[in-house]
């Protein structure tokens, strides 16, 4: 991986977790480049790639800004999906496929790039993640969740991933709070473990550098979500049907017994 792109990397994230919005000026240059532990020649070259793709612009003498949000090109492909969500639940199952697509990638590319710092951040995620699942809080669980899936996005260095899994963040927290909660009341806590062993492996086969273990475990980790999501929809969906029946047989007896009680002929 080229050294312009890592820096690049890092140099987007300052600006994602810093909130900077289009307009703004960037730190200057002597500061961002202490910041990042980069030279100050590295530094540039990043602002050019990243000028390039529209996000910054530089201005003779008054410093570099932000020109477009960051993942906004992806943001905009992402946004409709928001209202099917909505609309139909069952579009969660969409976005397990394209989990599959992306994350299999993600871990893949992160276990052999991810640095001693990404390893620590991965490794906090699950912690919390973890705790909060411990103490069976569905929506901290799911934002923990969706976090320790995003740092390992960050830890590929693939520009490119990292912009679209951010911009499907928010859509994917909200499909992962649905899918844990559906978890959490129709799964006994004995059930959640394979959850917890499962981003375990995860995390494990990326500290360990071993790609095509990362890329499997995130596979069968994604699948095993889809099939409890199927059981815990096909079990809500005859909890539905038993309960119309009994309303259907109470009404029926009601109308037998006021009919029995009609004193006309």
């Amino acid at each position: 991986m080229r050294l312009s792109d890592q820096v690049a990397q890092k140099l987007l994230s300052l600006i994602q977790s810093r909130g900077l919005q289009p307009g703004q000026r960037l730190p200057a240059e002597r500061v961002l480049s202490g910041e990042l532990g980069v030279s100050r020649v590295s530094l540039r070259a990043a602002i050019q790639k990243l000028s390039a793709q529209g996000l910054l612009v530089s201005r003779a003498g008054a410093g570099t800004y932000l020109q477009a949000h960051a993942g906004m090109w992806a943001q905009q492909a992402v946004d409709p999906l928001a209202a099917l969500m909505l609309a139909d639940p069952q579009y969660r199952y969409d976005v397990l496929e394209a989990r599959q697509a992306l994350e299999s990638s993600t871990a893949w590319y992160a276990a052999q790039r991810a640095t001693l710092a990404d390893k620590e951040q991965i490794r906090r995620c699950f912690d919390t993640m973890v705790q909060h699942q411990q103490s069976r809080d569905a929506d901290k669980s799911a934002r923990a969740d969706a976090q320790f899936h995003l740092a390992i996005a960050q830890a590929s260095h693939n520009l490119v991933l990292v912009q679209v899994m951010q911009s499907l963040f928010d859509l994917m927290l909200n499909t992962v709070t649905q899918n844990r909660r559906s978890m959490f009341v129709h799964e006994s806590p004995q059930t959640l473990e394979p959850l917890t062993q499962q981003h375990h492996a995860i995390m494990q086969a990326i500290l360990d550098g071993d790609a095509e273990g990362a890329r499997e475990v995130i596979g069968d980790h994604l699948l095993y979500v889809r099939s409890r999501l199927r059981q815990a929809d096909e079990d809500a969906a005859r909890q539905d049907r038993a309960r119309r029946l009994v309303t259907a047989t109470a009404s029926s007896s009601l109308l037998s017994v006021e009919h029995s009680k009609d004193p006309s002929p």
